[in-house]
């Protein structure tokens, strides 16, 4: 049996209208057309489906039986492409996302304030884990797009972000604050607070150190980001710390920056990521679109910010 939906509508239409000329008009076919498909359909099905009478024509037991579950057919399918149609335009769908967890808690609240305001029927589930969790995660399909460290993958597109710095901070009453910039080697006398140590902020902090070989006074390790820069708000030591994490300290003064002489901070980009081989669906190409848009513009402005920074 080979029954194409020409056929149903066909026969869903002669049934409901009891007319053959009725049923073309309402599909904008021929009279002629109709019938084909009518004749082609019961010689699939090897029953009549119409009795045709001086009165008109009326659907045979076989087709009384059959004409239910045609019209099943024909409303699932109209069914499925309403929730096509609904998800090419984000009025329903889900987002399923992983991401570094500094990356959540200090990047991402900002991404999906702007993405759920464009968006707000879409359903948001956030996993969280290292970056290289969140690359598992995506190469498992439990994730459609990742944000994390830069990470690379035969089966991953990368696409880079910002440059997230690694910043020197102390509490406002410091020894250091004040003191213009200083060397790695004096920072080597002071309490160091490290964050994670399997953390790639962990290997930048160490990797400055090593590179001017100074063995840091570790005063203490935490797993915790805010525990961290509590610990240096308390005055207990400095810490190399991502910026991206600091925003509301550095603004209220809790936090102090302190520049490190003759060399950059260190940085680390923070990326989207997402499979290589699957092509993205609607909900998880308007959510890139909008990451992309926004560290676009923020790029713009940094970039036309600058030179009125060095002017000044």
């Amino acid at each position: 049996m080979s029954l194409d939906l020409g056929q149903l509508e066909a026969f869903v239409q002669v049934a409901n209208q009891r007319s053959f000329s009725r049923a073309a008009e309402a599909l904008f076919l021929t009279q002629p057309s109709v019938t084909a498909r009518i004749q082609a359909l019961e010689r699939d099905l090897g029953e009549r489906l119409f009795e045709r009478s001086g009165r008109g024509i009326r659907l045979t037991e076989v087709g009384e039986c059959f004409l239910p579950h045609a019209e099943r057919v024909l409303q699932a399918l109209n069914a499925g492409r309403d929730a096509i149609d609904s998800l090419r335009n984000l009025h329903s769908g889900s987002l399923v996302l992983a991401s570094a967890t500094t990356v959540s808690t200090y990047v991402l609240p900002g991404l999906l304030k702007t993405f759920r305001a464009r968006y707000p029927r879409i359903e948001v589930s956030v996993r969280t884990g290292r970056s290289e969790q969140v690359l598992q995660m995506l190469l498992q399909d439990e994730a459609q797009v990742g944000l994390v460290r830069a990470v690379y993958h035969q089966d991953i597109e990368t696409k880079g972000l910002i440059e997230d710095e690694l910043v020197l901070v102390a509490n406002a009453t410091h020894d250091l604050i004040g003191a213009g910039t200083v060397t790695v080697e004096q920072l080597g006398d002071h309490p160091f607070i490290f964050f994670d140590r399997n953390s790639s902020y962990y290997s930048l902090a160490q990797g400055m150190f090593r590179q001017h070989g100074v063995v840091p006074r570790t005063q203490m390790e935490l797993d915790s980001m805010e525990a961290t820069k509590k610990m240096v708000e308390e005055g207990l030591g400095i810490a190399m710390l991502p910026k991206v994490a600091l925003e509301r300290e550095l603004n209220d003064g809790s936090l102090r920056e302190i520049a490190i002489a003759d060399m950059p901070n260190p940085t680390r980009q923070i990326a989207l990521i997402s499979r290589r081989s699957r092509p993205l669906g609607p909900v998880a190409q308007a959510f890139v679109d909008i990451v992309t848009e926004i560290f676009s513009n923020e790029r713009a402005a940094a970039a036309a910010a600058a030179p009125v920074a060095a002017a000044g």
